[in-house]
This record gives C-alpha cells, sequence and structure tokens, in this order.
C-alpha cells in the first residue's frame, strides 16, 4: 500500500492577484494623500510675511515631516503603481499608445512631488529655523508655483487613462466624461490643493 502524498498549497502570487494589488493602489493613493493633507495643515499662502512662513515651519515641523511620509507614499509609490496597473491594462486591450503616456506622465508626476515634498521636509528640518526669512518665504512660493505646474502632468495622466480606458472599452462614457472634467485647468494657487484633494483624486478611486 501507498503512502498517501497531499499537494502543498502554492503561495506564488498570480498575475490576477497582482492586478488586484496594482489597481487598488489608486484607492491607496488618494487616502494617503487625504491623510497627508490633513496632518501638514494649511500651507502659507503666496506672499505671506516672512515671520509667519518661518513660524510655521518651524512650529510644525514634526506634522511636516510625517506628512512628507504619506505624501511619498501616495504620490510617488502608490500613484505610479497604479499607472503601471493602468499600462498593463491597456496594452493587453491594444491601447498600448495611451498606456505609455499614462507611465510618462506619472513619472512627472512622482518626480514633481517628489521635490515639492523634499523642499517641505527641508524647510521644516532645518531651513526655517536658521533665521533666513527671504529664503524661507522663496521656498514657500515655489512649493506653490510646483503645485500649479504639476497640474499638467497630472492632467496628461487622467486624460490618457480616460482615453485609453474609454476607447477599450472599460469604462462608461459617464465615467469618460468624469475623467474629461477632472483635467479642467487648476491655475488658482489660493484653490489647487483644495482641488487636488476633490476633482483630480476621485479619478483614481473610479477606475480602481
Amino acid at each position: 500500500m501507498s503512502p498517501s502524498t497531499t499537494t502543498a498549497p502554492s503561495t506564488t502570487a498570480t498575475p490576477n492577484t497582482w492586478e488586484k494589488l496594482w489597481r487598488g493602489s489608486g484607492i491607496n493613493a488618494v487616502a494617503l494623500f487625504i491623510v497627508g493633507y490633513f496632518v501638514f495643515g494649511s500651507l502659507p499662502r503666496i506672499g505671506a510675511p516672512a515671520d509667519a512662513v518661518a513660524a510655521f515651519y518651524a512650529s510644525h515641523h514634526t506634522r511636516i515631516l510625517w506628512a512628507a511620509v504619506f505624501f511619498g507614499l501616495g504620490g510617488v509609490l502608490n500613484l505610479m503603481w497604479f499607472a503601471a496597473a493602468i499600462r498593463s491594462t491597456l496594452r493587453e486591450a491594444g491601447q498600448g499608445g495611451w498606456g505609455s503616456a499614462a507611465t510618462a506622465s506619472s513619472a512627472a508626476v512622482g518626480a514633481v512631488f517628489l521635490v515639492l515634498v523634499s523642499v517641505c521636509a527641508a524647510l521644516a528640518y532645518s531651513i526655517a529655523g536658521a533665521g533666513n526669512g527671504a529664503l524661507t518665504s522663496g521656498l514657500n512660493d515655489l512649493v506653490w508655483a510646483g503645485i500649479v505646474m504639476s497640474s499638467f502632468p497630472r492632467a496628461m495622466l487622467i486624460m490618457s487613462g480616460s482615453f485609453g480606458l474609454w476607447r477599450a472599452g472599460i469604462i462608461s462614457n459617464r465615467l469618460f466624461g468624469a475623467g474629461v472634467a477632472a483635467v479642467g485647468p487648476r491655475v488658482d494657487p489660493r484653490r489647487e490643493r483644495r482641488l487636488e484633494t476633490s476633482s483630480c483624486h476621485a479619478w483614481p478611486m473610479v477606475t480602481s
């Protein structure tokens, strides 16, 4: 009588498992961005007094450094994983050109976010406490300018994903229209961060 043999269950992740993880990273990116937004607080406006700008970064340095972690995980890591999932889906659907555009634009968005987060972290860690109000105020204005300029690669990411998924028949006309509406220009620095957590970040949650 031969001894019975049992087959151990495989622990290797299947391609479908990885695809689900990639798509879910869009929701993770939005959630981490929202957490970082509230942890960071209200960024001093352009043209604010240098003393007020320095006081903000000096008194909120712990919160800003924690927010940098959330922004890095959300705006850089998970957002790029999400774009990789879109590219994979579009390539399989015969829309590889739109997938390549999504990859390139996500890399640009991640690079801009990485620079902005690094500048804010440096201001909170040491620059604001060095007593150079002009430098602190100038870097704070640079952050605002970077947020506004990041609208272009963000718009390209949303547009390429929306057009590609729509042409592939994966999303409906209503979701395509919502994606096109989210591409609208956002050049008012007083409203940019508020809109950034609404229309722009609602799109990854829907497409995930």
